[in-house]
């Protein structure tokens, strides 16, 4: 008898706590109800809100198309389209005839270099056959003269120069880095790296793609040898002031002398 109590008192336990477990859930399930009641009048909103925003749209879009026609209607009403099209064909033949133009003033500045060259000719040759033959014993030619004349020819240079000068000093009169970059140079001169002069501008020529310079101590000649065209010599003498100097573009000239040219390189050490 006392077993069955016991046993009926724990039945009625297990089914309070089954009453409680059913309750909570009960509890759970309203909140998730009303969570949801939740969620379903924030997506009510958000539909509302998109159904405005699709109106914005499609009320900007009819703007956005009034507003094309009208710039196209006024495109009509202001600028006739043959009238444009003329105007294209005309401004086309302008600047054809332009491009013309320029290619005959290139064509005319290369005829103008080429008479300045042939009346330079013609002055050099007038001058040799009125000086006749020169005594350079006791001549006096000015170091500047020369430095200037050297800087003439090579200025003219278009493919390749050789140059030699007593010092590497004499170089910064003859305005190197106003040559074409595209033209090899080959220099001779003295060069020494004791003095901070000489160091700093071998430094600034080597950095130069188209300069190549080699140590000559000869110190006894001025030369530039212009695209195998054109010979600048200038022998240095006794006097600071007195130079056996020769200018010639004469093909035979210069292949008589270029071997003295070459010899100044060939002798020259590199560094």
């Amino acid at each position: 008898m006392e077993e069955l109590k016991s046993q009926l008192k724990t039945k009625e336990k297990l089914v309070n706590t089954l009453k409680d477990s059913i309750n909570l859930k009960d509890e759970q399930i309203s909140t998730l109800k009303d969570s949801l009641d939740l969620k379903n009048e924030q997506l009510k909103t958000l539909e509302s809100s998109l159904e405005l925003k699709n109106e914005k749209v499609a009320t900007l879009e009819k703007s956005i198309k009034v507003k094309e026609q009208q710039i196209d209607e006024i495109k009509k009403s202001t600028v006739d389209q043959e009238v444009v099209e003329e105007k294209d064909k005309i401004i086309e033949e302008l600047e054809e005839k332009v491009k013309l133009l320029n290619e005959e003033l290139e064509k005319s500045d290369e005829d103008f270099e080429r008479l300045e060259a042939e009346i330079e000719k013609i002055k050099d040759s007038t001058t040799a056959s009125d000086a006749g033959i020169i005594d350079y014993t006791n001549a006096e030619i000015s170091k500047e003269k020369i430095i200037e004349k050297m800087r003439e020819v090579t200025g003219k240079a278009l493919h390749n120069v050789m140059i030699a000068v007593p010092s590497i000093i004499d170089l910064q009169d003859l305005y190197l880095y106003e040559i074409r970059s595209s033209v090899i140079m080959k220099i001779s001169c003295l060069i020494n790296p004791g003095i901070e002069q000489h160091s700093e501008l071998l430094e600034e020529l080597e950095s130069l793609d188209n300069i190549s310079i080699r140590l000559y101590e000869g110190q006894d000649r001025y030369v530039v040898l212009r695209d195998g065209e054109e010979l600048f010599f200038a022998v240095i003498g006794t006097d600071d002031q007195n130079y056996l100097t020769f200018h010639t573009r004469d093909p035979n000239h210069i292949k008589l002398f270029q071997s003295a040219v070459m010899e100044t390189w060939l002798r020259s050490k590199k560094i």
